[in-house]
This record gives structure tokens, C-alpha cells and sequence, in this order.
């Protein structure tokens, strides 16, 4: 089995300029999150286990080379590093399109198609969680994400046994079938501590770099604030008086009903009510 790990390359300690709002990161704090540690160390499980390969792949700038020799020494087989083209405008966030996209054909160019992409359930830095599914998409293969735990070794119909968190406390067991991308959580996995030969042997280890393949710009951002909704049109109130036109308006001295409280267990009766008061105070028509 080839597994691929895609690991990201994110400052948890990042700062942020109270007066521009920038972002300013650090390499020295800089690493992969807890998730795709747990990632990491499920794939070279899983290549260990099948006799395989595991490669560990980054889409980040240089700074990135030492997460990538810290995975050859727990274990790695290869790494490769992704060299972002251009740079991203700070003020939008990333929807993981353009990763996967890069990461995709770098890994296809570089290794070919894989058997098995891991990676973290997300990123610290406002991320979404879309990535694996975009990678899914761009491998054309089943995915499974959001996973507490994955079995180490495959089934012999040569599935995965999987498990994934579900609202409200609930599970549920998959068998993925291979070529597949599956990204889990940190629960329950315990990263391994590389030893001092491998760790003094990666040091010097040569991380080969390939350009993220261009992909289209996106549309400009011209600012970046916060939704605000529309002001809602009211009729001017009616009246030369001043003080009267001043108590239509902020609702003094206007008779108001007492809230009602309805206790029903039939929810058609409930969605009956609510419907019939939304019209009553007029944001529903007819």
C-alpha cells in the first residue's frame, strides 16, 4: 500500500496586529496541528503493517522543510514539499480548493496515483475541513472524513474498517474501499518519538521542491468586513406633533400583548402556532 499524508504547515501561535489586522506567523513556532500528527503516524502504521510505503507531502513555503524532515525521521519513506505560487491575499480565507489542486498534480506527477491520502479532520488557521474532500474529488476516489479512530490494518475483502464521530454522541462504522482519502482526528492516537540517529540523519536530508501548478486568480478582494444586514423600511410615522411622532417611532406608551406560552407534543400543532404568529407580526405573507 502507497499512503500519502498531507500535512499542513500552520503557526498555532500566530499574532495578530491590533491596529491592521494582519497576521504575523513564526517558523520556529510553526509545525503540523495534533491532527495531522495523528494523521502521520496512522499512515506509517498502515504502511508498516501492509509492507508499503508512506510519503509525507506539504503545500507551505521553506519554512516547512524541517516539519518534513521531522516526518522522515519517525518513518517516512519520502516527503515532498509544495512551493505555493504567488501570494495569497491575507484579508480571504482559504477554501482548500487551490491546496488540493496543487497537491493533487504534485502528487501524481511526483509519485503517482496513491492507494490511501491521510491527512488532519483541519487546520488551526480558520480552516474549514473541505481540503480532503476537494483531494477526493481531484483523486476521484471515496472518502471518509472526520475519523476517532482507523484500523491499521485492512480487511480481507481489503476495506478499512473505520469509525466517525456523529452528532450527539453517536458513531458510525464504515468500511472504506481503496483508493480513498480519509481524514481523522487526534482522539486516541499517540504520535511516535523519533529516535536520536534518525533525527540527526534528517537533518540533513534534501526535501525535493516542486511549483504548485497555477491555478486561476480568483476574483479581486476589494474589502472585507463583517455581514451587516439591511435596514428593514418603515412607514414615517403620521402627525405634525413632535412628541407623538417620537413615541410612534421608539414605541412608548404602545399597548403590547402578553407573550403567550403554547405546550403541545404534536409538532404539526406547534408549527401551526409559530406560522400563525409569524403572519400576525407580518414577516410571512398571506
Amino acid at each position: 500500500m502507497f499512503v500519502v499524508v498531507a500535512l499542513r504547515w500552520v503557526d498555532e501561535r500566530a499574532e495578530v496586529d491590533p491596529l491592521s489586522g494582519r497576521v504575523r506567523t513564526s517558523d520556529r513556532s510553526a509545525g503540523a496541528s495534533a491532527a495531522d500528527a495523528a494523521a502521520l503516524e496512522l499512515g506509517l502504521r498502515l504502511a508498516g503493517s501492509t509492507g508499503g510505503r508512506c510519503a509525507a507531502v506539504s503545500l507551505a513555503p521553506a519554512g516547512a522543510d524541517e516539519l518534513l524532515r521531522g516526518a522522515l525521521a519517525s518513518g517516512a519513506d519520502e516527503v515532498l514539499r509544495v512551493e505555493p505560487a504567488g501570494e495569497p491575499d491575507p484579508r480571504a480565507a482559504d477554501s482548500g480548493a487551490g491546496t488540493a489542486v496543487a497537491l493533487a498534480a504534485a502528487v501524481r506527477e511526483r509519485f503517482g496515483a496513491p492507494d490511501l491520502v491521510l491527512s488532519g479532520d483541519h487546520s488551526p488557521d480558520r480552516g474549514t475541513g473541505a481540503t480532503p474532500a476537494l483531494l477526493a474529488a481531484e483523486f476521484g476516489c471515496a472518502q471518509a472524513l472526520g475519523l476517532v479512530s482507523l484500523d491499521t490494518e485492512p480487511a480481507a475483502d481489503g476495506r478499512l474498517r473505520a469509525l466517525r464521530r456523529l452528532d450527539r454522541g453517536r458513531r458510525e462504522r464504515l468500511a472504506v474501499p481503496l483508493p480513498a482519502v480519509c481524514s481523522v482526528e487526534a482522539a486516541g492516537v499517540r504520535p511516535r518519538t523519533a529516535a536520536l540517529p534518525a533525527v540527526l540523519a534528517a537533518r540533513s536530508a534534501e526535501v525535493p521542491v516542486v511549483a504548485a501548478r497555477a491555478t486561476p486568480d480568483p476574483p479581486p478582494l476589494t474589502a472585507a468586513h463583517g455581514y451587516r444586514p439591511r435596514a428593514k423600511e418603515l412607514p414615517a410615522p403620521a402627525g405634525a406633533d413632535p412628541l407623538r411622532r417620537l413615541r410612534e417611532l421608539t414605541g412608548v406608551g404602545r399597548r403590547s400583548d402578553p407573550p403567550r406560552v403554547v405546550v403541545t407534543d404534536d409538532p404539526a400543532e406547534a408549527a401551526d402556532e409559530l406560522l400563525a404568529f409569524l403572519r400576525a407580526e407580518g414577516h410571512l405573507d398571506g
